[in-house]
């Protein structure tokens, strides 16, 4: 959270180092002198410079609207300054005297005058820093009616600091007022002001330094807000993104189901892997995996559309060929380009938890391991057949994707997955885990005694760890168990 700035009062006296006292300007008298706006500004409102106290090659000479010289030689010229200051008021003519300001580095701050919010709006170009207010400068509109009640009084006063907010949203103000309305100032900080100062205690290193304090809570205040945006907008993503995942439907099936979700892109939820489980009235239950080219936002949002999609077409009584080709369609309609296709995994398992259909469009063949009898018996892993697939999604206008029937006996696990588990790296060099590894390691933790979400944990870790980080692609996995 920002620091709060305290109002001029209340600013120390040395600010570790930064601040540079500002000396008197010299002349005959040897007297100083504060510079009221008409010196700041000419007459037509154009911008100048407010002097340093020393010039770079020698003492400053007297001060003139023009720069002139004094006893001591030219007057020197001014570096670059690194702030800008739009002084609002509606007298320049000597009402309001503002003194020599200097920056952090002991730059001399430029200042601009404007006599209305007309001359104002004009002057606001992007290098103004700060914004100096007079709250005393006539309101845009004045009420017709007088108002009794005092809080309302209050904000007719600041209808002028209002309207310059609604002016300037991005800019730092500086609300001035007179010494004995310290309520007035006070109200306009919380009207959005950031802070607010005296007209007739004015003084050189505090206002210098109060304008620095008012950018910068002002920066801290823009960076804060843009934070909470961003976190915001960042919660709101995370919760559609949750939202889009399936909702496994498996209510009166006694198989287990698990599954694991790692989507490729940075800080994302959601990738192009997408999968869905439901049980339909008949008590077949329907399981489906697939991964559209790519892992960006747009294939994401592809995924999600195939998957409600898959999920309203089979209730619908779609299955096998029929399903897929229905699939290829609204791939077709829905893709941004010709070039854009999904693999596409699809089994459908009997209500005797016997039997399955297995359909392929391009994509890797599940995983079988089929339990047997005995004490801990390490059952064996292999891939379904998969040489009767046809070809992914978008591909092929006319394709055909028949249905094989699968043997899955008494007591198994089916795992599906999507190619990002077998494409990780084996160590440093061009070798990938591939479909045998992947067998082979799950073989293994299976031999261990690893079930359910306990395995699917420990394989994507281990192909990560294969990989030597982060792997690039999206993994989806999951996971149907059926006891004996």
């Amino acid at each position: 959270m920002p620091v709060p700035v305290p109002r001029q009062r209340a600013i120390p006296a040395v600010e570790s180092g930064q601040a540079h006292a500002v000396s008197a300007p010299s002349g005959p008298s040897g007297e100083g002198a504060a510079l009221n706006a008409s010196a700041l500004a000419p007459a037509d409102n154009s911008t100048v410079n407010a002097h340093g106290p020393s010039g770079p090659s020698g003492p400053r000479g007297s001060h003139g609207p023009g720069g002139s010289t004094g006893p001591a030689g030219p007057t020197a010229q001014p570096g670059p300054t690194n702030l800008t200051v739009l002084l609002i008021e509606d007298d320049p003519a000597g009402s309001l005297n503002v003194p020599e300001l200097l920056d952090s580095a002991g730059k001399p701050i430029r200042v601009r005058t404007a006599r209305n919010l007309t001359e104002a709006k004009r002057l606001l170009t992007h290098d103004v820093n700060c914004i100096l207010l007079d709250l005393a400068l006539p309101a845009p509109t004045r009420p017709t009616e007088a108002d009794a009640d005092a809080a309302h009084r209050t904000d007719d006063e600041l209808a002028v600091l209002k309207h310059v907010l609604e002016l300037a949203p991005r800019h730092a103000v500086l609300a001035l007022t007179d010494s004995g309305d310290a309520e007035r100032g006070t109200e306009a900080v919380r009207v959005g002001a950031q802070d607010y100062l005296f007209r007739d205690e004015l003084d050189g290193r505090l206002l210098s330094r109060a304008i620095r304090y008012a950018v910068e809570r002002k920066r801290s205040d823009t960076a804060e807000r843009r934070l909470t945006e961003s976190k915001l907008r960042a919660q709101e993503n995370a919760r559609l993104e949750r939202g889009l995942l399936p909702t496994p439907l498996l209510e009166g099936s006694s198989l287990r189901f698990a599954a694991r979700y790692r989507p490729g892109r940075s800080r994302a939820l959601l990738g192009g892997d997408f999968y869905d489980t439901v049980r339909t009235p008949d008590g077949t239950v329907h399981v489906m995996i697939g991964d559209v080219c790519g892992h960006g936002p747009d294939e994401a949002a592809l995924g999600v559309e195939l998957r409600i999609a898959w999920r309203a077409l089979t209730f619908a009584g779609l299955c096998g060929d029929e399903l897929l080709s229905t699939l290829q369609r609204v791939l077709e309609h829905e893709r941004e380009s010709d070039e854009i296709f999904a693999t596409l995994c699809t089994v459908d398992i009997a209500p005797d938890g016997r039997r399955a259909g297995l359909c392929l469009a391009g994509h890797p063949a599940p995983l079988i391991a089929r339990h047997g009898q005995g004490i801990r018996p390490t059952p064996p892993a292999e891939l379904l057949p998969y040489d009767n697939g046809g070809p992914a999604l978008g591909l092929l206008p006319n394709a055909r994707w028949p249905r094989t029937q699968i043997e899955l006996g008494a007591a198994w696990s089916l795992m599906l997955y999507t190619d990002g588990l077998i494409e990780g790296r084996i160590g440093e060099g061009k070798e990938r885990l591939g479909q045998d590894g992947m067998v082979a390691m799950v073989r293994r933790q299976l031999a261990e005694g690893l079930r359910g979400e306990e395995l699917l944990r420990a394989a994507v870790n281990e192909v990560r760890d294969l990989n030597g980080g982060e792997l690039t692609d999206d993994v989806a996995v999951l996971l149907l168990d059926r006891e004996g």
